[in-house]
């Protein structure tokens, strides 16, 4: 039976699109089904890929909690619903694929209770750009002569912010001709592949056992 994966996004949806195209005509087809798409924020286009595809999708976006119960209670009572969400949809596993909110343990609390995995992909070698703006962080030590290489990287998600167990790792050359945009594009073809590559091996894994 293939595994079920809930896809969380915030924006475009260019790592969700390699992962449907993978359960459609790659690697992960008849391995794997995007059940269902969730985004919290309601124009994100990769909810209309999602569409596209037949995928069921939902939004859950924090500021109505922020706005009813102010910030801090807000976002656990925001963090608790989400989780309590991805638990109903019954998921093999969890893709944060350019999902933009720090999951704290009132998610994943809950989903390691339930023995659900969640997995993230990062722009960075591991340890070395954790959080956001990695790839200019990583673009601007390298022209200070810091750095010659980054990467990305598909990990288990952990409450420290992209600190979990690495699964897939590729590293990235910076040549001295590359511009933010250049490199954020050699960035963006490695995670699609490593990202389809990772939810390939576990799901395999959890198929033979």
């Amino acid at each position: 039976m293939a595994a079920s994966l809930v896809v969380l996004i915030s924006g475009s949806g260019s790592n969700l699109q390699s992962i449907i195209d993978a359960t459609q005509n790659g690697i992960l087809k008849g391995k794997a089904v995007v059940s269902h798409v969730l985004s919290n924020r309601k124009n994100a286009y990769g909810l209309e890929r999602a569409s596209k595809a037949g995928i069921p999708t939902s939004v859950h976006p924090l500021l109505p909690y922020k706005k009813e119960y102010g910030n801090e209670i807000g976002r656990n009572k925001y963090d608790t619903d989400l989780a309590e969400r991805i638990i109903a949809l019954k998921p093999s596993l969890v893709v944060c694929a350019g999902w933009m909110h720090i999951l704290s343990p009132e998610v994943l609390g809950p989903l390691e209770k339930q023995k659900i995995g969640i997995i993230n992909l990062h722009p960075a070698l591991p340890g070395a750009f954790n959080g956001i703006h990695a790839i200019e962080r990583a673009f601007e030590a390298a022209r200070e002569g810091k750095i010659t290489k980054t990467g990305a990287m598909v990990h288990w998600v952990i409450t420290e912010v992209d600190g979990g167990k690495p699964i897939l790792i590729q590293e990235v050359p910076i040549e001295s001709s590359d511009t933010v945009e250049t490199l954020e594009d050699k960035i963006h073809g490695v995670e699609h592949k490593i990202l389809v590559e990772a939810i390939h091996n576990i799901v395999s894994a959890t198929s033979d056992s």
